[in-house]
C-alpha cells in the first residue's frame, strides 16, 4: 500500500474507494463471468454453458450491470438471425491484474486451510 498517514479521512477514504470497488464486482458471479470473457467474446448461450449453474435471469441481470460500468461491451450484428456478443472492454484490462492476485491469494488461502487441517484433525 501506498505510504500516506493514517487519519481518520485518509481511512474513510480508503474504506470507500473499497465499498465502490465491491458494489461493481459484489455477488457471485460478476467475476467468473468476467473470467469467462478474458478469452474473447462470447454468444449469452456461451456464457451460461460456461457458467453452469447461472440462470438466465441472473445471466442477464450481471451482464447489464457490467456493460453500466463499462467493464464488458454487448454488440449486436445485423445476421439473421440477429447475433449478439459479450466481450471485455479495455477499461476491463484494468482489474486484470487485480483478479490474478486475487486467483493467487485464493490458492494459497486454500493450501493454508487444507495443511492447517491435515495437521490439525480436530478442526476438520
Amino acid at each position: 500500500m501506498d505510504e500516506e498517514i493514517h487519519t481518520g479521512e485518509t481511512c474513510n477514504a480508503r474504506i470507500n474507494s473499497v465499498k465502490d470497488a465491491l458494489y461493481v464486482l459484489s455477488g457471485k458471479w460478476k467475476l467468473p463471468l468476467i473470467i469467462a470473457l478474458m478469452n474473447g467474446p462470447l454468444r449469452f448461450k456461451e456464457i451460461q454453458r460456461s457458467l453452469t449453474d447461472i440462470t438466465p435471469k441472473m445471466l442477464s441481470k450481471e451482464l447489464r450491470e457490467l456493460e453500466l460500468n463499462d467493464l464488458i461491451e454487448r454488440k449486436v450484428f445485423h445476421t439473421v438471425p440477429v447475433t449478439i456478443t459479450y466481450e471485455l472492454t479495455s477499461y476491463n484490462k484494468t482489474l486484470l491484474p487485480i483478479i490474478k492476485s486475487l486467483g493467487d491469494w485464493g490458492k494459497k488461502h486454500r493450501k493454508r486451510l487444507v495443511e492447517e487441517r491435515r495437521s490439525d484433525p480436530i478442526k476438520v
